[in-house]
């Protein structure tokens, strides 16, 4: 039987210290980083995605950075064809593929087996959900939808009503959330795994989140946002990100600017929390806690000792 390959996964919540992490294994171990990030992919959103920037990367390619225009969409099913894709190359090199990021759905369907396209439909069901948001509004059909799945309606600006009539199909038609429905799949492993998972005392997390928070507007990001805006970007996938719907909501004349700051600080903490959830719950990961002064030579000797040990390296 031909041997799965070998893959690094550097996983947890915003700010904790992945990006850092992932360097140091690059150079020890030969490697190239894949970006696990669901917004990072979208050119032209720098700032509000914290992404690493070219005098940083300290001569290691990174990759699914920058491949799409912020109003196209992009999948898990994208992600998982495109970051195996990836993955063959960089091994066909002789390198170790690094993947690094936050979003879990995305790390999920990588690692495992999930077959996107078998999911369930009922054609009829759709058609009456596409005349109610004719007649009620795309609101609306999102309303239901956060009731029925509320991690998918995160996901899905209540604009892109094909996509949220989707959500609402397969939930419709198997009982299932399209999280379930990924869940309760054979989960056959897809790679040689060593999962590292990193978390941080709370009260540090959330210090370190606000204080990035503060440090992305000192860098432009209100100047990055309000771009994008005057671009015609209303609608879509990219713009319900973190970072920029609430300046959004700013822009829209809703809120003021102190108010949406407030709201970024708060939906950035909350959205560490629901990732830390949602790794725990569902892979088998190898957590480290990176709380200051952990971030050690010790702590990394422990890290790669662990990856060496679970991929026999």
């Amino acid at each position: 039987m031909q041997e799965k390959q070998k893959v690094i996964v550097i996983i947890g919540p915003t700010g904790v210290g992945k990006t850092k992490l992932s360097l140091e294994a690059a150079h020890k171990l030969n490697g190239e980083i894949i970006s696990g990030d669901s917004m990072q992919i979208y050119k032209g959103m720098d700032i509000g995605t914290a992404k690493i920037r070219q005098n940083e990367m300290e001569g290691i390619p990174h990759h699914l950075i920058d491949i799409k225009n912020p109003d196209e969409s992009f999948s898990a099913a994208d992600f998982q064809k495109l970051a195996r894709a990836s993955i063959e190359d960089i091994a066909s090199r002789g390198k170790m593929p690094i993947v690094a990021g936050g979003t879990g759905l995305y790390i999920q369907s990588l690692l495992y087996d999930y077959q996107f396209s078998e999911q369930p439909s009922d054609p009829e069901f759709r058609l009456r959900m596409e005349n109610m948001a004719e007649e009620k509004g795309a609101e609306y059909i999102h309303s239901l939808l956060i009731e029925a799945d509320p991690e998918s309606a995160e996901r899905i600006h209540p604009n892109n009503q094909r996509r949220v009539i989707r959500a609402l199909e397969i939930f419709h038609a198997s009982g299932k959330t399209m999280t379930d429905q990924l869940e309760s799949e054979y989960r056959a492993e897809h790679y040689q795994s060593a999962i590292i998972g990193l978390t941080m005392d709370r009260e540090t997390l959330y210090y370190r989140i606000n204080q990035r928070v503060d440090k992305m507007l000192d860098e432009g990001l209100l100047e990055e946002v309000t771009g994008l805006y005057q671009d015609g970007l209303k609608t879509g996938q990219a713009v319900q990100a973190i970072g920029y719907k609430e300046i959004y909501r700013y822009l829209d004349g809703e809120i003021s600017l102190e108010e949406a700051v407030e709201q970024l600080k708060q939906n950035s903490r909350r959205y560490a929390k629901r990732q830390l959830t949602w790794f725990r719950n569902r892979m088998d990961v190898k957590w480290y806690d990176m709380t200051p002064p952990a971030q050690s030579e010790q702590k990394l000797d422990e890290i790669f000792t662990y990856i060496a040990g679970k991929l026999h390296l």
